[in-house]
C-alpha cells in the first residue's frame, strides 16, 4: 500500500507538495478550510472583475525555473503569462519620475546609474552574489540541514563560486552600503528599503545580503517576474488539476483542528468540517503543513519533546511579522493614465516607517488579460500594517479604522489615477482580520518570518520539524515568500519524505 499523506492547507506550497507526492505514487489528501484553493495567491470575483487576493506577480516560469521544472514533472502546461517589464516603477517621495526596474539587464544598469550615481560597485557585487547564489540554489541544497541526508544535499550543492559568497554570509544590505561608502546615500537607501520590504519584509539594514542579491536581481532576464493571464488563480487551478490527475484528493471546507503527537511522531490529526461542524480523527504516515510556523505550534495539543519546546520558544521569540491592508477597485478604463505602469510602488513620507500605512504597491490590469470586462480595469493597492492594531477592537472601532485606511489609500491613488464617482465601479478592502478569516493565518500575517541574517538560509526555519513525520512548507521556510519560494520548499519536502522511507 502507498504511504498516506495529509496536507494541511491548499496554498501554493501545499498544492505543489500534494501534487508532486501524488505524482510519485503517494496517497495524498489536501485539506483546505476555505472554499477555494490558492491561499494568498487565490482570486475572488466581483461584478465581472477578477481580483488577486494578495500575490499579483510570479517568478520561476522561465526555462529551468522552479515552476517550470515542477510543471514538467507533473505533466501539465504552464498557464499563459506575460513578462513584467518593467517589473516595477518606483516613485519616491516628492518625485514624479519613477525609477524603472527594467527586465533587460543592460537597460536596468543604465537606469540605476542615472538614478544612483556612484553606486555601480554595489550593484556589481549584488550581481556577483546573485549568480553564485542562483547557481547554488539550482543544485537543490537543503537549508537549513537537520540530519545527515540534508547536510549531504547541502554539501553536494557547493562549488568554488559558492565559496565566494562566504565572506558576505553574515552581512546585511546596510553593511554592504557602508562597505562601498554609500551609507549616507539616502535616496538609494530609501529605494532599497522600499523594494526589500516587498520581498524580505524588512529594510536594508536588516535584510540578509545574500537574500537581497536574489530578490533584487530575479526580475531581470533570463529570470523575470510574470503576470498570469486571467488571474493568479490559474496557478492553483493547474496544481489542483495535477493533484487529481495523479490520484490525489482536495477537500475544501475542512480545517485541521489539532495534530496529536506520540513518541516523536504524529499519530493522528483532528479534522473539522466547517458546514456540518462534524469532527473526526485520521491517521497518516506523514503530515505536511502548509501553514505559518506560528500556526503550526498552535496545532499541537502538547509539547511532545524537549526539542519541540526549543522549537516553540524560538518561534515565540521571532520578531512580529507584517500584515497587509489591501484596496480592490474596479474602474472604467478612462481612470487609468494613457502612459501607465502595470506595477507601481509609492512611498509617501521618507521620515516615516514604510509599515505605517506609508507606502502602496499597486497592480493594474491590462486590456485583454482577463481581469476585467472590456473597457474596464482592476486596481489592487496594498500597504504594510501592524496586524496587532486591527484585532481586539470593538466592531465600531474596527469599521472606523478600516474606513480611514480606505479613504487615505483612495486619496493617494487619486493623485495618479482618475478616481471619481463616474469612473469607480466597485471598491472593497481587506485588513489583517480579513486575511485571518479567509486564509486562517495567525493574525492575518503575510510574507513569512522576515529575511534577516538570523532567519535566512542556514539560520532559517527548516522544512523538517522536530517531529519525524511532520513537515512544514510555505513562506516561513527557506527560501522565503512568493509562489516560487514556497514551491521550492514543497519540492524540498517531497525529496525529504522520499528519502525517509
Amino acid at each position: 500500500m502507498p504511504h498516506s499523506i495529509i496536507v494541511i492547507g491548499a496554498g501554493i506550497g501545499g498544492l505543489t507538495a500534494g501534487a508532486l507526492l501524488a505524482c510519485r505514487g503517494y496517497d495524498v489528501t489536501v485539506y483546505e478550510q476555505a472554499g477555494v484553493p490558492g491561499g494568498c495567491a487565490s482570486t475572488f470575483r466581483r461584478r465581472g472583475f477578477n481580483f488577486d487576493v494578495g500575490a499579483t506577480q510570479v517568478a520561476g516560469l522561465e526555462p529551468g525555473g522552479i515552476h517550470q521544472r515542477i510543471f514538467a514533472e507533473l505533466g501539465i502546461d504552464i498557464p499563459p503569462a506575460t513578462p513584467c517589464d518593467p517589473a516595477c516603477a518606483v516613485f519616491l517621495p516628492r518625485e514624479t519620475d519613477p525609477i524603472r526596474v527594467w527586465r533587460n539587464s543592460e537597460k536596468w544598469q543604465v537606469e540605476r546609474q542615472k538614478q544612483f550615481p556612484g553606486s555601480e560597485p554595489f550593484w556589481q557585487l549584488m550581481a556577483k552574489l546573485f549568480r553564485a547564489s542562483w547557481n547554488f540554489q539550482g543544485r537543490e541544497p537543503v537549508l537549513p540541514p537537520r540530519n545527515i541526508w540534508d547536510l549531504w544535499q547541502l554539501i553536494s550543492a557547493l562549488r568554488l563560486d559558492t565559496f565566494a559568497t562566504v565572506p558576505f554570509a553574515l552581512m546585511t544590505v546596510g553593511d554592504a552600503l557602508r562597505l562601498y561608502g554609500l551609507a549616507n546615500d539616502q535616496r538609494l537607501k530609501t529605494f532599497l528599503n522600499l523594494q526589500l520590504k516587498l520581498y524580505s519584509q524588512v529594510n536594508a539594514d536588516e535584510t540578509a545580503l545574500l537574500y537581497a542579491a536574489t530578490a533584487l536581481a530575479v526580475s531581470q532576464a533570463p529570470q523575470g517576474l510574470y503576470h498570469f493571464h486571467g488571474s493568479m488563480q490559474v496557478l492553483s487551478d493547474c496544481l489542483v488539476k495535477a493533484l487529481e490527475k495523479h490520484g490525489g484528493k482536495l477537500k475544501l471546507g475542512y480545517s485541521i483542528e489539532q495534530i496529536h503527537p506520540q513518541n516523536n511522531h504524529v499519530e493522528q490529526v483532528t479534522i473539522r468540517h466547517h458546514k456540518t461542524g462534524e469532527t473526526r480523527t485520521e491517521t497518516a504516515d506523514h503530515v505536511v503543513a502548509n501553514v505559518t510556523v506560528q500556526n503550526l505550534i498552535k496545532l499541537l495539543d502538547v509539547s511532545p519533546s524537549f526539542f519541540w519546546t526549543l522549537y516553540q520558544n524560538r518561534v515565540e521569540k521571532l520578531p512580529r511579522p507584517s500584515g497587509a491592508f489591501v484596496v480592490y477597485l474596479g474602474v472604467y478604463r478612462q481612470a487609468i493614465p494613457d502612459k501607465y505602469f502595470p506595477h507601481l510602488q509609492f512611498l509617501y513620507d521618507d521620515n516615516k516607517p514604510i509599515s505605517e500605512n506609508n507606502s502602496l504597491f499597486i497592480s493594474v490590469s491590462e486590456p485583454g488579460d482577463g481581469r476585467a470586462p472590456n473597457g474596464q480595469a482592476t486596481i489592487i493597492a496594498s500597504s504594510f500594517t501592524d496586524p496587532q492594531i486591527w484585532f481586539d477592537k470593538t466592531p465600531k472601532a474596527y469599521r472606523a479604522l478600516k474606513r480611514r485606511y480606505t479613504s487615505e489609500a483612495i486619496a493617494r491613488l487619486s493623485s495618479y489615477f482618475c478616481l471619481t464617482p463616474d469612473t469607480l465601479i466597485h471598491q472593497e478592502a481587506a485588513t489583517p482580520c480579513t486575511f485571518a478569516r479567509f486564509t486562517a493565518r495567525a493574525k492575518g500575517i503575510v510574507g513569512g518570518v522576515g529575511q534577516r541574517v538570523s532567519t535566512f538560509g542556514p539560520f532559517g526555519i527548516a522544512t523538517r520539524t522536530p517531529l519525524n513525520n511532520l513537515w512544514l512548507v510555505g513562506d516561513s521556510t527557506h527560501p522565503g515568500e512568493g509562489t516560487a519560494g514556497v514551491s521550492y520548499s514543497a519540492s524540498t519536502v517531497v525529496r525529504q519524505i522520499e528519502m525517509s522511507q
